[in-house]
């Protein structure tokens, strides 16, 4: 049984992760930390957990959890997790964080994106992409994972087999919209209901910081163009590609390789996923359209932003590095209805 502590439980990848992880066959959660909650228990904060879990949140220390854990999962804001991965490294624990700041492994791309410099560049040696289809036999060993952001699974994994087998000649176009909750918890006005009811915007265009680490994960084999939506729903990302290949390419092979991936569903030509059916689950759908008149191909992928894109690939990691089957605790189809 795996021993497990969450570092940032109340956030909503750290709720999803508890959710998993409370149902895990092989895992027993042991530690919530909070740093506002300290003293509440888990299940009056969140009553979502009632019956399920009798855990108090206690204040952070590494030692500590590292004491009585073999991992720790970090769901913090967006570079705030380099203190306590510093700490929980230093004191031994295996660590898998939800956040980007160990995903680029360019220390002057972490300073241009998310304008502060890296606080453990040295760590950054050892942290592993979490992506496992295509990082599987480095997360086995991994004492660090860096968990995927989001919007980048729904690029990576298609572009990467494509790109191996040929250039493109043009940058790549990626157009996403997520769901409300890939804003995090935090409130910002322009989530307020009015606001966000029946509205879609754009933002952080051309500068968005999955941008380098799309590009880092395709192994620089292309330049892409991203621009992320927000709709007004809570949870999914659909994200669409269109990519112009140097020469012919045939599709079918180059996704060969998913056949055997547990969570890859390869749809195939001419059929394109929707979000309603990967909603609550760890898969990520994909078809394409091959659009003869102009020479691209598009590409349609869908995830749930916090199950395929946090917490089930999350979990998905673990296993690999604890050596149960990769799929424990993690099938089960998306809600479609």
């Amino acid at each position: 049984m795996v021993k497990v502590g969450i570092a940032g439980v109340t956030g909503y990848g750290g709720r999803e992760l508890l959710r998993l992880l409370l149902a895990h066959p092989n895992a027993e959660v042991v530690a919530a930390t909070s740093t506002t909650e300290v003293g509440v228990r888990v299940a009056d904060r969140l009553p979502a957990f009632g019956k399920l879990c009798d855990l108090t949140f206690e204040a952070f220390d590494a030692e500590a959890l590292a004491k009585k854990c073999d991992v720790v999962y970090v769901g913090v804001p967006s570079t705030e997790s380099m203190a306590p991965v510093s700490a929980l490294r230093a004191a031994g624990v295996r660590v898998i964080d939800l956040g980007p700041d160990f995903r680029l492994k360019d220390t002057k791309a972490f300073r241009q994106y998310y304008k502060t410099d890296h606080a453990a560049p040295a760590l950054l040696n050892e942290s592993i992409y979490g992506l496992p289809s295509i990082h599987r036999n480095e997360l086995k060993a991994a004492q660090l994972v860096a968990g995927p952001g989001c919007y980048p699974i729904t690029a990576i994994l298609p572009l990467l087999p494509l790109l191996e087998r040929t250039s493109v000649s043009a940058p790549i176009v990626m157009d996403s919209v997520s769901g409300i909750s890939g804003a995090g918890r935090s409130l910002k006005e322009a989530y307020h209901f009015p606001e966000m009811n029946e509205n879609v915007w754009a933002y952080k265009v051309g500068i968005h910081q999955h941008t380098p680490e799309i590009e880092q994960e395709i192994g620089h084999r292309a330049l892409v163009q991203f621009t992320p939506h927000v709709g007004p729903y809570t949870r999914g990302i659909l994200t669409t590609l269109t990519v112009r290949p140097s020469g012919p390419v045939d599709l079918d092979e180059c996704y060969a390789r998913y056949k055997r991936e547990p969570f890859v569903r390869v749809l195939g030509e001419g059929s394109l996923p929707e979000v309603k059916n990967v909603r609550a689950s760890n898969f990520c759908d994909f078809g394409w359209v091959n659009d003869n008149r102009t020479g691209n191909i598009i590409i349609v992928s869908a995830i749930d932003n916090l199950m395929g894109g946090t917490a089930g690939i999350a979990v998905q990691c673990m296993n690999i590095m604890f050596g149960i089957e990769e799929t424990a605790g993690l099938i089960q189809a998306g809600v479609s209805i």
